[in-house]
């Protein structure tokens, strides 16, 4: 019993890990599948606007700096990040940022979806990881 309880906090951890290392693949891809020049010139920022956008982008530089700031809700980062860039280029061009790099979608949305993804995709990957290990254990008990 003991032995499958352990396994059974592993897999969790194991689980939680990945997940928040999803999220944060996320959030990095929400940085660089934009090119943030094109949208500073097409949206026509001020300099001010766009030093803005550059330190929003560069604030967590890597997974742990991000997972200081999200590790309890992991998930937090889409509506951050997004007010912020709402706020920094102003609801009108907000709007057109959305039209044009995220189809008129609200970004936070698009990025629930792939949070919804991940847990299909975590849940098959639990089962299997039980199935192999129910076999291996099943061999040293009579």
């Amino acid at each position: 019993m003991k032995k499958i309880l352990i396994a059974l906090m592993l897999a969790g951890t194991f689980g939680l890990t990945y997940a928040q290392s999803d999220y944060y693949n996320d959030y990095r891809r929400s940085i660089t599948d934009v090119n943030w020049q094109s949208v500073a010139a097409d949206l026509l920022l001020s300099v001010a606007q766009t030093n803005q956008l550059n330190a929003l982008n560069d604030r967590y530089r890597d997974y742990d700096s991000w997972n200081r700031a999200y590790v309890s809700q992991p998930d937090r980062w889409r509506e951050d990040r997004y007010y912020e860039i709402e706020r920094i280029l102003g609801r009108e061009k907000y709007t057109k940022f959305k039209t044009k790099y995220y189809k008129g979608q609200n970004p936070v949305a698009v990025y629930n979806r792939n949070k919804n993804n991940y847990k299909k995709s975590n849940s098959k990957q639990y089962k299997e990881y039980r199935k192999e290990y129910k076999k291996e254990h099943k061999k040293g008990h009579h």
